[in-house]
């Protein structure tokens, strides 16, 4: 995949960049550290420039981000309440669990879509729940468009800066992810772990 990633973006650019961010965001498995490190690295061997390459990728990743908010405005509270009321004796969920949910959201919510949007794998899925939440669009956009921000232009000046000893920077990039991966599964077994024990 590395092979090819790299392959569209020598021929498309700036627009290249664009769509397989876009397309990351959407499905998370496409990885963002080689996009962004080699669109750095390409600063230093095209006509592209580093903030062409920022600009690029963080309006597909917003847009990707924006795509999943209205998928997830799609499984709003009143949906969720049908699947409960039809699955949750075996999924062993009430509607008050989805109220909880819904109501931490909309307290952390703003923080949390900032902050997740510099953690591989939710920095993408975090924009279902906000969208599930009905969180404020413009508020959204904000800290999604920030937290996008911040994670864009680290790893393209980073790249940049290795030039073609980018991929290093992918490898200790991706020791981050599954550390990240291994801590969120961690968590979620853990959190099964506590909601079993309540409902027991």
């Amino acid at each position: 995949m590395e092979n090819w990633i790299t392959d569209f973006m020598s021929e498309y650019g700036y627009v290249g960049i664009f769509l397989l961010i876009a397309l990351e965001n959407i499905f998370p498995p496409i990885p963002s550290e080689v996009i962004l490190t080699f669109g750095g690295f390409m600063t230093t061997s095209s006509d592209l420039s580093i903030l062409g390459v920022v600009i690029a990728s963080t309006l597909g990743s917003v847009i990707g981000a924006c795509i999943l908010y209205v998928i997830g405005l799609q499984l709003d509270v009143e949906r969720m309440e049908k699947i409960v009321d039809r699955w949750g004796h075996i999924l062993r969920l009430k509607r008050e669990d989805i109220y909880k949910a819904d109501n931490w959201f909309d307290k952390y919510g703003i923080w949390t879509v900032l902050i997740c949007r510099i953690v591989p794998l939710i920095r993408s899925l975090i924009s279902i729940p906000a969208g599930m939440s009905n969180m404020n669009f413009g508020l959204f956009l904000l800290f999604t468009t920030i937290g996008t921000l911040v994670w864009n232009i680290v790893l393209v000046n980073v790249g940049a800066s290795v030039g073609d000893n980018w991929e290093s920077i992918v490898e200790y990039v991706g020791v981050y992810s599954n550390v990240v991966y291994v801590l969120l599964g961690v968590g979620a077994i853990a959190a099964v772990g506590l909601f079993l024990k309540k409902k027991f």
